[in-house]
């Protein structure tokens, strides 16, 4: 396995200079920004990518809005009590993408948000103190416990909400096989943890965020 020397100067030859390289990386969100988003915000922001996975992003998103209506603005305490018949009754709204399991997923995932908050003061606050150097066990947490949480959606949904993740995206898993980590997207808890402590080590190099680590091993094999 290289370094992350290696890993960084690759990345500065491609870009030129260490101002072009950083313009392209994310910023994760501080924990103090995670524990201040709501309850409902990460509710909707479950479904989205629940809804997103499989579908083109933007058709998805264009119809976000009326989501937000029908769902009562992903409150989940509203949500949580939508029953088949209510369901049901959206399988007929045009305005919406009609999956009936994508649709039932919303509910259960209202519930594990609720039973989270109830532990935890906040769904935030559980997010934000699951540690990083374990961040593939928030993975699998959310895809035990979650609705049509399984393959990459945890680990996107964490993106999207700006928890600190990498992404064993196509390009990534083709750096990490490259490198002889792993030759597929880690599945079973063995590969998680032999990836987990790659990029643990190329952290404690580099004191990069993992979503940085993340992008930069991207950009070594897409051209």
């Amino acid at each position: 396995m290289q370094d992350y020397k290696w890993l960084h100067e690759y990345c500065l030859n491609r870009f030129g200079s260490a101002k072009a390289l950083e313009a392209q990386l994310p910023q994760p969100r501080t924990p103090e920004q995670l524990k201040a988003i709501g309850d409902d915000r990460y509710l909707s922001t479950l479904a989205l990518r629940v809804f997103r996975a499989g579908l083109k992003h933007s058709l998805v998103d264009a119809k976000w809005p009326a989501f937000e209506q029908v769902f009562f603005g992903f409150d989940p305490e509203k949500v949580v009590l939508m029953g088949a018949d209510h369901l049901e009754r959206l399988m007929q709204d045009t305005r919406i993408i009609r999956h009936l399991g994508k649709l039932k997923s919303v509910p259960r995932n209202a519930q594990l948000v609720l039973d989270i908050a109830q532990e935890h003061g906040s769904f935030g606050n559980f997010i934000a103190q699951w540690p990083v150097e374990d961040i593939t066990g928030l993975w699998q947490y959310l895809s035990k416990h979650g609705s049509q949480m399984g393959g990459l959606s945890a680990p996107r949904f964490l993106r999207m909400i700006g928890k600190d993740t990498f992404v064993p995206s196509n390009d990534v898993v083709a750096a990490l096989n490259a490198q002889n980590i792993v030759d597929k997207v880690p599945s079973s808890k063995r590969d998680m943890a032999i990836v987990q402590a790659a990029f643990n080590q190329w952290q404690a190099e580099s004191g990069r965020p993992l979503c940085q680590l993340s992008a930069m091993l991207a950009y070594t094999v897409n051209h």
